[in-house]
């Protein structure tokens, strides 16, 4: 696969997204989710994605345990700053619990340094100098090579910026997900920080695979997101319709051209789709050697342009807690 920067990093031009293999998506089998990690390597992804809330640990434990022999093959990723309290879910980047989330996760992913390390989140009760320099303190320490922030507004960007360099910002970002072109995909450019683009295939629904939420799980998390319910979800998949149309034309699945779109925004891009399944590893690699014409691609950037897209891409208790722009 070819490669791409992503700051001072350089990896394959489509990550994976692990996540999928111990939450949210329904039942993960762990067969055919070692399956999955050993046929991405095999295929040339050099970058995978994981973090401490995934499954609770169970996510990282399962990539140091499945690719330990595989470690100088691949770019490890993995967020601190989310976890559970008396089962529920809590944002915490204090510098101490900083530091304690990623001697876990160095535990469990069986290794000695992660190469890039999030804060998954924003923490309001911590000011951001804190947790970055929490952060800073590991990369002097040799325990993570590079720090990223996940889901932050321009202004969180520069403030961490300021305190040490960012590698990387990990923003939701696709063809019906737009929110990183306010000011955030500007601010990265500016100053030199790769962005990696999460549920670029729209948490599935741009695969063209969901067309029924009663065939999905009662606890699958797009069970609980707007853009997947009632009216919201049948205008949505009306506009899917006219993407078939262009993905027929090129050869290609409606997965493949939802990510050469997003691959085609910028070539310092790395979306990491997340699969637990081989197939789907395989189809999403086939992207990033996709050559599609800027007329195409930017009819399907219209189709799904936002004020085309209805429905908020989490339930209003979620919003809340992003950070917004000013």
């Amino acid at each position: 696969m070819r490669e791409r920067k992503l700051g001072e990093l350089t990896v394959s031009a489509l990550g994976l997204g692990c996540m999928s293999m111990s939450q949210s998506y329904g039942e993960a089998r762990r067969e055919e989710s070692e399956r999955a990690l050993h046929r991405a390597l095999d295929l040339g992804y050099t970058f995978l994605d994981t973090a401490s809330l995934y499954g609770l640990g169970h996510n990282e434990s399962l990539i140091g345990e499945v690719l330990s022999s595989r470690r100088d093959e691949y770019i490890l990723a993995s967020k601190c700053g989310i976890g559970s309290r008396d089962g529920k879910r809590v944002v915490d980047c204090r510098p101490e619990s900083v530091k304690k989330t990623c001697e876990d996760s160095l535990r469990r992913l069986n290794t000695d340094v992660i190469d890039l390390y999030y804060l998954h989140r924003r923490d309001f009760n911590v000011p951001i100098e804190e947790s970055i320099g929490a952060l800073a303190d590991l990369v002097d320490a040799g325990k993570i090579r590079y720090i990223g922030l996940s889901e932050c507004s321009s202004t969180t960007i520069r403030k961490a910026h300021k305190e040490h360099p960012i590698c990387a910002v990990q923003s939701e970002y696709s063809l019906w997900t737009r929110d990183p072109e306010n000011k955030v995909l500007d601010c990265c450019a500016e100053l030199g920080i790769g962005f990696v683009p999460f549920s670029p295939l729209g948490r599935a629904f741009l695969t063209g695979d969901i067309d029924d939420m009663a065939a999905l799980s009662e606890d699958d998390m797009r069970q609980t997101m707007p853009r997947f319910i009632g009216e919201d979800f049948t205008h949505n998949l009306q506009l899917l319709e006219q993407l078939k149309p262009i993905a027929k034309d090129n050869s290609c699945t409606l997965a493949q051209l939802a990510l050469a779109w997003v691959l085609a925004r910028d070539e310092n891009f790395v979306p990491i789709p997340g699969t637990k399944h081989v197939k789907y590893v395989e189809e999403n690699a086939a992207a990033a050697d996709l050559t599609i014409s800027d007329a195409d691609l930017s009819k399907a950037g219209e189709i799904f342009a936002s004020n085309k897209v209805h429905g908020e891409r989490y339930a209003k208790s979620h919003m809340i807690s992003l950070d917004p722009e000013d």
